[in-house]
């Protein structure tokens, strides 16, 4: 949530940072609405006083023995008048509430002009693509004839866009997640298995209600939805908390199963286990000062590639457009693997400078000193692995004649055999 406060005192940099992002009409409207409310709050404490004033002088007139109707015509009057500025005020607040929680963050400076995914600016590419002596094969063919891989009967038993993992393909993803967790883990993100049902705090805490509720499984008769990230978790630790000083960074490594019904994405990405509603993801999410958000970023970022590179993958850096960024992050980095099949980079990971607009809207503080009031703390989060999209990318880029797949060291040695598979 931004700092209403401080876009009232300058409104010109909110407007032009969400005119990058098509939504500065809405900070107009709310703006207008903010105005009338500050117009409302004193008629209304003041025709309040004039109740309270007329109340003691009809009292006053009945003990004298003074005729008190024209008090008590004029106390009606102004009741009235009170009954309908409330309404009204109640009315205008509501509005401005929900504006204010439909705003996005306001993008870096940095990050690039444009609206969609082909305005993102490439940043480096790293590694090398692998050439084939012989006609590949994409990540569900091999996963069908390897028995890696079952769509049929998950389609069966929970509908479209879900999928078992079986033998030698699970013990692959047992590796990857031990490999993801020890190395974050030795950057200072400590593991957390946190809860997949929250309830609608949380996902309003991190940006994704109200704005994404379509793309969300919603439980009505408990009133819990399931987490399509364990972000939204991770991030509720420290709601409504303020922290001690000296208590940041604080990293969390969550692994979990997400949920996305992926509404929006009907009819593309739907072959094999790209673009599925259930998988299995490690994120890293930091809690930080904010003068501290830039350079965590850029650590997050780091910690992505060097997982990347260790996996043998190649991939790409993207800086995310402003148009294109999700409501709570002012800038987004994007790594993006290599896909053989494809002939082309797809997104694998993402990490997010949200500033201060999550700690905003979940209540999370800190005090810079001891003495100090408490400020907002910035808050990160980034993908370590996305399990099912990184396996796509081993299996498709690891992929050998006879299809088996080669498998890269740093999953030998968190407990993955050298290759899997072998069909001819």
């Amino acid at each position: 949530m931004l700092d209403l406060r401080s876009i009232r005192e300058d409104p010109e940099p909110a407007r032009a940072a969400l005119a990058r992002r098509g939504a500065a009409e809405i900070l107009d409207e709310l703006l207008r609405l903010d105005e009338r409310r500050r117009q409302l709050l004193p008629e209304v404490e003041e025709r309040r006083a004039r109740q309270n004033r007329a109340s003691d002088e009809i009292a006053a007139a009945k003990r004298s023995g003074a005729d008190a109707e024209p008090l008590i015509a004029e106390m009606r009057q102004v009741s009235g008048e009170v009954k309908n500025l409330e309404a009204e005020l109640g009315e205008v607040e509501s509005k401005r509430d929900e504006l204010l929680a439909q705003l996005p963050n306001l993008p870096e400076p940095q990050a690039p002009e444009g609206s969609t995914e082909d305005d993102a600016v490439v940043l480096r590419e790293v590694g090398e693509r692998p050439e084939f002596e012989f006609e590949i094969r994409d990540h569900l063919e091999l996963g069908l004839a390897n028995r890696w891989i079952e769509m049929e009967k998950a389609s069966q038993a929970s509908g479209s866009r879900f999928a078992y993992l079986l033998g030698d393909l699970v013990l692959v993803e047992m590796a990857l997640v031990r490999f993801a967790i020890e190395l974050i883990g030795e950057e200072g993100f400590v593991p957390v298995v946190p809860p997949v049902l929250v309830r609608e705090g949380p996902l309003f805490g991190t940006g994704f209600l109200p704005g994404e509720r379509e793309t969300i499984y919603e439980m009505p008769r408990d009133e819990l939805f399931l987490v399509g990230t364990s972000e939204v978790s991770l991030a509720a630790l420290h709601a409504d908390d303020i922290l001690a000083p000296g208590g940041l960074p604080r990293r969390y490594a969550g692994f979990s199963t997400c949920f996305r019904r992926e509404s929006g994405a009907a009819g593309k990405d739907t072959r094999g286990i790209f673009r599925v509603h259930q998988f299995d993801k490690v994120e890293m999410f930091s809690f930080v000062p904010p003068g501290d958000s830039a350079t965590e970023h850029e650590r997050i970022l780091g910690i992505e590639e060097r997982i990347l590179q260790a996996l043998e993958i190649p991939y790409r850096v993207v800086d995310i457009a402003a148009g294109d960024l999700g409501a709570s992050a002012a800038r987004k980095f994007d790594c993006e693997a290599w896909i053989p099949s494809q002939e082309r980079y797809r997104e694998v990971t993402s990490c997010s400078n949200t500033t201060d607009y999550q700690a905003r809207r979940l209540g999370c503080r800190y005090r810079p000193e001891p003495d100090a009031q408490p400020v907002h703390v910035h808050t990160l989060n980034g993908t370590a692995v996305a399990v099912p999209r990184t396996l796509i990318a081993l299996i498709e880029n690891g992929q050998r004649a006879d299809g088996s797949v080669a498998l890269p060291q740093a999953l030998r040695d968190a407990g993955a055999p050298q290759a899997i598979g072998g069909v001819g």
